[in-house]
């Protein structure tokens, strides 16, 4: 499976220690410059993300082209818009990301989504991970990720926890 990362992803398991899941999961992770430059920034910029650097067998690809939709898209950083135009130009199995606004824009462009929660529960039923809660729990407090009561239930239901 080729996948495209927005950065989100990237960081916010590379924060807590699932960096690698990314090399065990996926036959190829391509990034855009522009999320490679995101990830860079926060990594020296952000305390809680502070010298991380990015999984190993992730590839920097420029997109060629960029799609009309994304041209005209409102709510979209330079790093979803990069990575969605990415992963049309280069026929991605999925993308990977979190945002709302750049889901919406994906399923328009007819992609496949896959946000950081559903990669922790399929990570879970390959054998990658012994257990989701741990990963979530650190998630939310060392990352500073978002994640409601009811949807972590919902993911730990899905991860058979």
């Amino acid at each position: 499976m080729i996948v495209v990362a927005d950065t989100s992803v990237l960081i916010n398991l590379c924060r807590v220690g699932h960096g690698s899941l990314f090399q065990s999961l996926f036959q190829e992770v391509v990034i855009p410059p522009e999320v490679a430059s995101e990830f860079d920034r926060l990594a020296s910029s952000t305390s809680r993300f502070s010298g991380l650097k990015l999984p190993a067998g992730v590839h920097v690809q420029p997109a060629t082209t960029m799609p009309p939709l994304l041209q005209s898209a409102i709510g979209l950083d330079r790093g979803e818009r990069a990575a969605l135009a990415l992963a049309v130009e280069i026929r991605a199995d999925a993308v990977l990301l979190d945002e709302r606004r750049g889901h919406a824009m994906a399923v328009q462009l007819g992609l496949q989504t896959l946000g950081i929660l559903g990669l922790l529960v399929q990570a879970k039923s390959a054998g990658l991970l012994a257990a989701v809660g741990p990963v979530l729990d650190a998630l939310r407090g060392d990352a500073g990720f978002w994640i409601s009561d009811s949807l972590r239930l919902q993911v730990l239901r899905l991860a058979g926890e």
